[in-house]
């Protein structure tokens, strides 16, 4: 049945992250509507939609520049991509 995609670990650990990311953000926006609204280093007013969805378009340019340069293995991106995502939700 799901056999037009190729569903391994890895993959389905993205996907259950990703939507268990826009899960906690919903509660949280039910739990205090409004409240995480700021500007950033960017200049920038962004809720945590905001910074979730930047955070995500800066990991997915990290891990294609890296495949691009260097090539496998994707450890030291993965790295890259959550000191990003840390940067993001605390400074942006």
């Amino acid at each position: 049945m799901l056999s037009w995609m190729a569903w391994t670990w890895p993959t389905a650990i993205a996907f259950i992250a990703l939507f268990s990311a826009m899960g906690l953000l919903t509660v949280q926006e039910i739990r205090s509507p409004g409240q995480s609204e700021r500007r950033g280093v960017l200049g920038l007013k962004t809720t945590r939609g905001d910074r979730l969805f930047l955070t995500l378009l800066g990991s997915a340019y990290i891990f294609l520049a890296w495949l691009g340069f260097f090539g496998q293995p994707l450890w030291w991106p993965t790295g890259i991509a959550i000191l990003w995502g840390i940067f993001c939700f605390r400074k942006v």
